[in-house]
């Protein structure tokens, strides 16, 4: 559990500090993401890691007393919770809701049982998923700044220490493993089913880091980029607007169906 809850930490520390950036009128930007705007994404960031370190107190009994019946409304709520306080109180509010889930996840095995809104899971799994909303979120915030979803190329020439708040890192081989790992949740959401061969991601991540997830004997492809890969699975990017490369007419339909949550 070490090595992901170091990486769920540095991507939320990462965040923190871009928002720490930000002028008070600015938490008011609108983010591509539901209408929100980025106060009201970083307060369903806050509820909902509040909640996840409820569950993972509590366990099942906490997950059936919130009664989630519309997953839209229970997660609009969380950004309703926000609207009229102050942002850093609201960052207050996502600290101390994502610490006791850190705190909480490294006193557990990795392969510990975590109950949650989409079915049980492993403790791995869920901090993946922690990791995952926080990326996610995270593009639709500083996106909402920058005006724009992908990293830059380069730098700008004239600053050799600009630093791309929107540049990937290794962190991704989460989200890309993730990515993988729910396809046939995906495929059971949109009613079909899963190739009994299965499906293998090949992908490049940062630094030429080489990921592939899947069986190496199936004849079910899908090779890209991670940052391309990530972004469809978190329903950033449409898959026809990458560079990511179907092989078989089951790959294809996970690129178009593939989610996370």
């Amino acid at each position: 559990m070490r090595a992901i809850l170091s990486d769920l930490v540095a991507e939320q520390q990462q965040l923190d500090q871009f928002l720490q950036t930000l002028r008070d009128r600015q938490w008011r930007t609108p983010t591509p993401a539901h209408g929100w705007t980025i106060q009201d994404t970083v307060s369903h960031l806050a509820h909902t890691e509040e909640f996840a370190a409820e569950v993972l107190a509590e366990g099942e009994a906490r997950l059936k007393a919130e009664d989630i019946t519309d997953i839209d409304a229970w997660t609009e709520m969380g950004a309703e919770r926000g609207r009229g306080r102050r942002h850093q109180e609201i960052i207050e509010w996502w600290r101390f809701g994502r610490a006791d889930v850190v705190d909480a996840l490294s006193r557990m095995l990795a392969t510990d049982r975590v109950p949650w809104l989409h079915g049980e899971m492993s403790t791995q799994s869920f901090a993946a998923v922690r990791l995952m909303e926080t990326w996610a979120h995270g593009l639709d915030v500083k996106g909402a700044i920058l005006d724009r979803i992908t990293p830059l190329a380069a730098p700008p020439e004239d600053d050799e220490e600009y630093v791309d708040p929107l540049a990937d890192t290794t962190r991704l081989r989460h989200i890309a493993a993730l990515g993988h790992r729910t396809l046939p949740f995906a495929f059971e959401q949109a009613g079909l089913e899963y190739p009994p061969q299965g499906i293998r991601v090949e992908v490049m991540g940062p630094f030429y880091s080489a990921w592939r997830y899947g069986p190496e004997d199936t004849d079910q492809v899908i090779k890209g980029k991670a940052a391309d890969w990530c972004r469809v699975v978190v329903q950033r990017q449409d898959a026809e607007d990458t560079g990511l490369r179907a092989v078989g007419e089951y790959a294809e339909t996970a690129l178009q169906i593939a989610t996370t949550y």
